[in-house]
């Protein structure tokens, strides 16, 4: 990868958007704005307002779970349909893919037909390090960049496997905190089954085993779930709503 001459009057502006992606605070922004934020950054050393999307491979199963355009968005699933192009290559192998000129390419001809036709020239995706078995992109698209623009092409690649820390930072941050959220909520579920099990086993002296089955019973009777005819029985006594 080449590097910008420093002296170069857009090595200024790389610096600084470098070292503001530095400065990107996980507790404060979402995954999607800190998407957000690579594109902003990305814009300012990059002609044409390019658009990042971030694409996460679960399995065979990809998913955008960011996208700071429609234009990242439709393409991504346009890739997904095709099962080809470069941010499930990135995603799959965990090395970079490009598309250069979407008017030329042979690797990926169907899907860059379609990007340009929608207005994308060039397209760039950098894996995301592999987590918990679960792998990624962060995908950068381009309406006016070439092969022949190669001082350009530079820029956007050395942004990228910089911008890449962050994004993989912030989704690992919101998996985080999403299992977490789940946890609480599962805790909350046994907390009241559990509550409502000991007053049936109290008012009607049943075994643990029959005062859940109690329980099971009525929420299938009225298609509501256990936690919530749970929570009715703690909360009024009653295992039957009105």
């Amino acid at each position: 990868m080449n590097t910008p001459d420093a002296g170069a009057p857009d090595a200024v502006a790389v610096q600084s958007a470098l070292a503001d992606l530095g400065r990107i605070s996980l507790a404060e922004h979402s995954l999607e704005s800190v998407v957000r934020t690579v594109t902003e950054l990305t814009a300012r050393v990059l002609p044409e307002a390019p658009i990042a999307s971030v694409t996460v491979l679960r399995g065979a199963q990809p998913t955008t779970v960011a996208a700071s355009g429609e234009l990242a968005l439709d393409l991504d699933h346009e890739q997904y349909r095709l099962g080809s192009g470069p941010c499930l290559s990135a995603a799959a192998t965990g090395r970079p893919s490009e598309i250069a000129d979407t008017r030329q390419d042979r690797q990926w001809p169907d899907f860059a037909a379609i990007a340009a036709e929608a207005g994308c020239d060039s397209m760039l995706s950098v894996p995301l390090p592999v987590h918990e078995q679960v792998s990624g992109a962060l995908n950068v698209y381009a309406r006016k960049l070439t092969a022949a623009d190669q001082r350009t092409w530079d820029l956007l690649s050395r942004f990228a496997a910089y911008a890449v820390v962050p994004v993989s930072n912030a989704y690992l941050y919101a998996a985080a905190v999403q299992r977490a959220e789940h946890l609480e909520a599962a805790l909350d579920t046994r907390g009241v089954i559990d509550q409502a099990k000991g007053i049936l086993m109290e008012r009607f002296k049943l075994t643990p085993e029959a005062a859940f089955q109690a329980l099971t019973r009525v929420s299938m009777e009225t298609n509501t779930k256990v936690r919530d005819v749970a929570a009715r029985f703690v909360a009024t006594g009653e295992l039957l709503a009105d």
